[in-house]
């Protein structure tokens, strides 16, 4: 993996704790957007851990170009509190997950090995946090903006479909939506990939924040369509 940010001890202590580990390395580390697009193009990581403030190109933009390149690494945020609009940005854009700079070290770990195997990775202690930011007071018109994109991006969608985002974005894992729903686990994997295909996500947080945009659970009747058998 690549470690960047902007503190050399930062970036000194996280390779201490994560070059501990016999399953993690770090290859490369890098102090800003520009060096970090840079040392991926040459390392090529699975996993990179990004901080959102940086001098010169942040991690959210460093984020957005490399999740939008061929084959990108799974990235996890590094983050403080005050960040939650930029995370907010950075998890539309398809980074993985997000952890705070004063989660203790196993957590952290936790949260590079679950990235790391395709999964999202959202600190408890921020979440809440994150989800008020998305649902939270906001300028109306920008709101309503953010809200009619959502809807439209989510009319695409089968009765089923819509079901299995709404699911999604509860945050139910695919045994607890095939239960909910009444249908099989390939059932659930199966919709999940028209999600993916349909929606232009890359993964389930993109998926659960899309929905949430829309309204979820009062903009059901916005997306209404037919059912379908599945």
């Amino acid at each position: 993996m690549v470690i960047v940010d902007d503190e050399q001890l930062v970036r000194m202590a996280l390779r201490l704790v994560i070059d501990g580990e016999p399953d993690l390395t770090v290859v490369a580390e890098a102090a800003d957007g520009d060096a970090a697009l840079a040392v991926v193009d040459e390392q090529r990581p699975d996993v990179v851990l990004m901080d959102v403030r940086m001098p010169g190109r942040d991690g959210l933009d460093a984020t957005r170009e490399l999740l939008a390149r061929p084959a990108p690494p799974r990235v996890l945020m590094l983050t403080t509190f005050d960040s939650d609009d930029l995370v907010l940005g950075a998890l539309r854009a398809g980074a993985l997950g997000f952890v705070l700079k004063d989660t203790p070290p196993p957590r952290i770990l936790d949260a590079v090995r679950t990235v790391a195997d395709g999964h999202p990775a959202l600190s408890p202690a921020a979440t809440a946090r994150v989800i008020a930011a998305a649902t939270g007071p906001d300028s109306s018109h920008s709101r309503d903006r953010t809200r009619e994109a959502a809807r439209e991006r989510l009319s695409v969608l089968t009765e089923r479909e819509w079901e299995t985002a709404r699911a999604v974005a509860d945050g139910l894992g695919n045994p607890e939506i095939a239960e909910r729903l009444h249908i099989t686990v390939a059932t659930v994997k199966a919709h999940t990939g028209s999600l993916f295909a349909k929606l232009g996500v890359e993964n389930r947080v993109q998926i659960a924040l899309l929905v949430r945009d829309a309204g979820h659970p009062t903009c059901r009747r916005a997306v209404d369509r037919p059912s379908d058998v599945g």
